[in-house]
């Protein structure tokens, strides 16, 4: 139905979503080429109620603040959302009252970031194609970037799942412009992984990877890019010092790949890199990474890589299927299927050698034959001074989390030297397998598979050992929510870890990124999920991965390491968070008492502010059976076990009684059991 031609001064009534508003025609048409100007003019076809108003579906609260500012040309933003009034005058036209509500969202923004914010590195150049002569290269992810508008260009808002901030935005060329295709999975000019060491940072992405190098005087500089890679990455290691054999006195940097089977090792010194070489586990890569000069591939499968720089050697090994692994000094740890914990001595290793095999002991065997999913290695000031005699000596604490939802605590102190670890506490509280577990100096923090829901505990201790008194005393239940797409590469999770990071000694925390396409990550005390900050992209870019990394401090006598946030984005560029000064603030604030009730509640995102993010996903497709996306591929995590103990040769007798029980049935309590 057309609206009839009206006089300038005709009242006008309205039904906006239900509610009922009547004002002039010259006041909804005062300015030309808006949504009403269209409506009453008749060039846009309309509906009337029963009571002859024009219907019109939309928000009726912030059509009154939009019908407030066409009376007055004013506007009172006390109470106001400022980006969904924005929203809704874009869909009216309000050209002039857009203008306003865009430039006070970008007054609470900055190109240059907050006090948090410590740098920002362009992305590199693409390397050439080996199938393409390097004249006809005339592609970079660097030229991309200076093709895109300035950050500070207004764009669309990223919480419009159809639209991206300009500075988000890809520039379209023609594939024939390109040497990558740009319908490639995953995009190849996103970050997939970063990781970091020392001084040093690595930055994987789908066809090569890259370090950079800080200096006290010129800040972050790119030192190694590695050939175009034709299989994409999955896994990153990086270790800034490696001793290796013809040199003893210079320290190796070694950067080192995984994809599908396949580890790709290089070495730089100097500036000059060189490949050290491929090698193959057998299975796929499902972890990566360096203890001292060794590099370590692991498999879920079972099997064990080892890479050693004094011999140069590659070794694998079979061992039980893994479920989980911690490092602690030279020794690597693994929680198998079958309940059972083993250790590799990576520092006697290859010396204690027969037949090629690696000295894999077994350390402790779960009571239940629960398999070991989370593994945590605490090491006391007394354990490290007579490291590496820890394990096999006679100061030794160990967290650990089943598939049934235990954890429990395992110790061996000098009252017990010389029977092994001894149960020393169970805790009964989760009803899912446990994904991660966290053993420090002040707190146990454990996370479960369902949405990364995290229980902790304060540890009471007594002479830096564990102590019965008061006990572990229960801190804080809450969720780390973190969705990702059922159909994420595999890079995805070795990207996004959600922590908890930071040293043992100190207050850990949470890096929670909740949906995948989102441009902020909130970090959250690992101990009671309280917030920290919530870390915003500068240049509205998605953020695709991340890591947290404490650098040396300054030359300076007495400057300590600073803990950084590293953020990879979706358009090839690296961000920096100071994080050591976001934890000095909120210290300051619990000593100074001025945390309010709200400040006290604040954690991760808010009801509102989840229902935002969700707005930018599809959250009907899931592979669990709650209708949400999965939390990480930890929701696959009883599946897994099941089909590992199924191929494994070494069923326990007793293993059917514990699976047919289902997930948790025995959670609900806490269980304190003393020493054995």
């Amino acid at each position: 139905m057309n609206i009839p031609f009206s006089l300038p001064g005709e009242i006008i009534k309205l039904n906006v979503g239900g509610t009922r508003f009547s004002t002039s025609k010259q006041t909804l048409t005062w300015i030309h080429d808006s949504f009403f100007s269209s409506l009453l003019s008749g060039r846009i076809s309309s509906v009337k109620d029963e009571t002859g108003a024009i219907f019109i579906d939309r928000d009726p609260a912030a059509f009154g603040h939009i019908l407030n500012y066409l009376r007055t040309k004013e506007l009172n933003l006390h109470g106001v959302d400022v980006e969904s009034l924005r929203h809704e005058a874009e869909f009216y036209g309000i050209g002039p009252l857009v203008k306003k509500l865009a430039l006070c969202e970008d007054l609470e923004r900055s190109s240059c970031g907050t006090v948090l914010f410590q740098g920002y590195l362009a992305p590199p150049a693409f390397p050439a194609r080996p199938d393409r002569p390097a004249a006809d290269h005339r592609y970079s992810i660097s030229s991309e970037a200076e093709l895109r508008p300035k950050p500070m260009s207004r764009g669309p808002s990223l919480n419009n799942k159809e639209q991206r901030p300009v500075s988000a935005v890809e520039p379209r060329h023609l594939k024939s412009d390109l040497d990558i295709p740009l319908d490639m999975y995953p995009d190849p000019r996103k970050v997939l992984i970063a990781t970091g060491h020392h001084n040093w940072i690595a930055l994987a992405y789908a066809h090569f990877i890259c370090c950079y190098r800080i200096k006290e005087s010129t800040g972050w500089q790119l030192v190694f890019t590695s050939p175009y890679l034709e299989r994409t990455v999955e896994r990153l290691a990086l270790n800034s010092r490696v001793v290796m054999v013809n040199q003893p006195d210079n320290k190796e940097k070694m950067i080192a790949i995984s994809y599908g089977s396949q580890i790709r090792l290089w070495s730089c010194h100097d500036e000059k890199s060189s490949e050290v070489g491929t090698f193959d586990l057998g299975v796929r890569v499902d972890s990566l990474f360096f203890i001292g000069s060794q590099l370590v591939a692991t498999s879920h499968t079972g099997k064990v890589g080892v890479w050693h720089a004094v011999t140069q050697h590659w070794w694998t090994q079979d061992v039980q299927p893994i479920a989980s692994f911690d490092t602690a000094g030279s020794f690597l740890l693994l929680g198998c299927t079958n309940g059972s914990i083993y250790y590799i001595d990576m520092q006697k290793f290859p010396l204690r050698m027969k037949d090629n095999d690696l000295l894999v002991t077994e350390l402790y065997h779960d009571p239940a034959n629960d398999s070991v999913t989370a593994l945590s290695v605490y090491l006391t000031p007394k354990t490290t001074n007579i490291w590496p005699a820890g394990l096999s000596g006679n100061w030794i604490e160990i967290a650990y989390g089943t598939s049934s939802g235990k954890v429990r605590v395992i110790v061996q102190h000098p009252e017990t030297g010389g029977q092994g670890p001894q149960l020393f506490q169970t805790f009964s509280v989760h009803r899912n397998p446990i994904t991660k577990v966290m053993l420090s100096e002040k707190h146990l923090v454990s996370v479960c598979s369902e949405y990364n829901h995290v229980r902790t505990w304060g540890v009471t201790r007594f002479r830096g050992m564990i102590s019965t008194q008061p006990g572990s005393t229960p801190l804080a239940s809450f969720k780390v929510l973190s969705l990702e797409d059922t159909d994420a590469h595999v890079s995805y999770a070795a990207g996004n870890d959600i922590g908890p990071f930071g040293e043992r000694d100190d207050q850990q925390v949470f890096v929670q990124k909740v949906v995948p396409e989102t441009d902020q990550l909130y970090i959250r005390l690992s101990s009671t999920g309280q917030r920290v900050h919530v870390i915003r992209s500068v240049d509205g870019s998605v953020i695709t991965c991340f890591c947290v990394h404490e650098c040396e401090g300054s030359s300076r006598m007495g400057s300590p390491p600073r803990r950084y946030l590293f953020t990879g984005h979706a358009n090839g560029a690296i961000q920096m968070w100071d994080l050591t000064t976001a934890m000095d603030q909120i210290t300051k604030k619990n000593k100074e008492g001025k945390f309010t009730d709200a400040d006290a509640a604040a954690g991760g995102p808010s009801e509102r502010e989840l229902i935002k993010l969700l707005g930018q996903c599809d959250v009907t497709a899931s592979r669990c059976t709650t209708p949400s996306m999965s939390p990480a591929s930890s929701q696959m995590l009883p599946l897994r076990i099941n089909q590992l103990r199924a191929s494994s040769s070494t069923h326990l007798t007793n293993q059917s009684s514990t699976e047919s029980l289902p997930l948790g049935a025995e959670g609900g309590q806490e269980e304190f059991e003393g020493f054995l």
